[in-house]
C-alpha cells in the first residue's frame, strides 16, 4: 500500500491510498481533496496513519509481553493521576545555577537567607521590592514579607555591606590572578519621585533629565571585566568630580593596592583631581577633549595622518603623555 496524489481539472488534488493487486493498481480509499500544499501534506499524514491501521488489521501482531505491557500502562496511569493532583511544582533553574555561584563566590559566609534570596531575585528578575516579594513566592515558594526585606536592607546598610565588599574584592582578586591592576570609576544619578529634599536627596544635574526631582549620586568602582569593587553615595547636588578621590584613596588604603591604574572620563578629571592623583603617586588614564588642550597640541593632533588603527603619542611634560587613536576600533593585537 502507498499514497498517490491525483490532480483533477478543478485544480484540487486528491490523496488516495492504493495497492497493487495481480499487477493492477487498486484504489482502497480516498483520504480527501485539497488545493494548498499545507492541506495536501496534512492529508498525506492521515493517509499514512490509515495504512498503518489497515496493516495492523490485516496482520495483527502477536503480543508476547501482554502482562508486562499492562503493568507498565497501569504504572504510567498511576503516575499521571498522582501528578494531576499536584497543584504547584517548583523546579527553578535560578536555584540550580545561582545557588552554586553564590556559594563559589563566598557569599555563603553571610548566614542570612534573606540576603541569598534577594541576590537571586535581583539577578533573575530585577524589580521593585514589592514585585520581588511576589516573584519569590511564585517562583521559589518563599514567603518573604515586604517589611522583612526593608528591615534586612537596613541591616545590610549598617554593617553587612562591608562584609559583602570584602568577599567581592577577594573573589575579584582570585579571578584576576591575585592582582587588581585597573580601577575604573564612573558615576550616575538616581532620582526619587518626591516633592521635598532631605539631607541626602537633593536636586542637581540629572543624567536622566529629571532636574526637578531630588536625587543622589552613585559612584561605582570596578575592575577589568566589570567586577564590582566599591561604591559610594553622595548628595544629589554634589559636583561629581569631587566624589572620585575619596573612594579610590580609601579602597587603595584598605586593600593595600600597588601598581594600579585609575581610569575615568574627562568629566571626572579636573585639575584638582589630577594634582591629587599625581601627589599620591597614582598612575591614571583620563578621557580628554581636544578643545581643552592648548592650541599647539590641537594643531599637532589635527595634522596627524588619519590612518585606521594608528596610535600617536605626545609628551606633555611632567610625566604626562597624550595618546590619540585614529579610525575605527582596532582588532586585538593591532597596536
Amino acid at each position: 500500500m502507498f499514497i498517490r496524489k491525483k490532480k483533477y481539472p478543478s485544480g484540487n488534488v486528491g490523496v488516495i491510498v492504493v495497492e497493487k493487486v495481480n499487477g493492477k493498481m487498486k484504489e482502497l480509499t480516498t483520504i480527501g481533496l485539497a488545493r494548498h500544499q499545507e492541506e495536501i501534506d496534512s492529508l498525506i499524514t492521515k493517509g499514512r496513519k490509515w495504512i498503518e491501521a489497515e496493516q495492523e488489521r490485516r496482520h495483527p501482531r502477536l503480543d508476547l509481553f501482554g502482562e508486562e505491557r499492562k503493568k507498565c500502562d497501569a504504572e504510567l496511569l498511576n503516575a499521571e493521576q498522582m501528578l494531576s493532583c499536584i497543584t504547584n511544582i517548583s523546579i527553578n533553574g535560578a536555584d540550580l545555577i545561582l545557588d552554586r555561584v553564590f556559594d563559589n563566590v563566598g557569599f555563603n559566609r553571610i548566614d542570612d537567607e534573606v540576603f541569598r534570596q534577594l541576590v537571586k531575585a535581583r539577578l533573575s528578575y530585577p524589580a521593585s521590592k514589592s514585585a520581588t516579594v511576589e516573584y519569590l513566592k511564585n517562583h521559589f515558594d518563599e514567603d518573604v514579607s515586604l517589611s522583612k526585606i526593608y528591615r534586612y536592607l537596613d541591616k545590610l546598610s549598617d554593617n553587612q555591606h562591608k562584609i559583602v565588599q570584602d568577599i567581592s574584592v577577594l573573589h575579584t582578586k582570585k579571578i584576576l590572578g591575585g592582582h587588581i591592576g585597573v580601577l575604573f570609576y564612573d558615576v550616575t544619578t538616581l532620582y526619587f519621585e518626591a516633592d521635598y529634599e532631605d539631607e541626602l536627596r537633593k536636586t542637581g544635574f540629572s543624567k536622566e533629565g529629571r532636574h526637578q526631582n531630588p536625587q543622589i549620586i552613585l559612584g561605582l568602582l570596578v575592575s577589568i571585566g566589570g567586577y564590582p569593587l566599591a561604591y559610594c553615595i553622595h548628595e544629589g547636588n554634589k559636583y561629581e568630580g569631587h566624589t572620585m578621590l575619596p573612594v579610590v584613596t580609601e579602597f587603595v588604603r584598605k586593600y593595600e593596592l600597588e601598581d594600579f591604574i585609575v581610569v575615568a572620563d574627562s568629566g571626572l578629571m579636573n585639575n584638582d583631581n589630577i594634582a591629587d592623583l599625581e601627589a599620591n603617586g597614582y598612575k591614571y588614564i583620563i578621557g580628554a577633549k581636544i578643545r581643552n588642550e592648548s592650541r599647539k597640541i590641537q594643531e599637532w593632533i589635527l595634522e596627524q595622518p588619519k590612518t585606521d588603527c594608528r596610535m600617536v603619542e605626545y609628551d606633555k611634560g611632567n610625566g604626562q603623555r597624550l595618546f590619540r587613536i585614529y579610525g575605527r576600533p582596532c582588532p586585538k593585537g593591532c597596536l
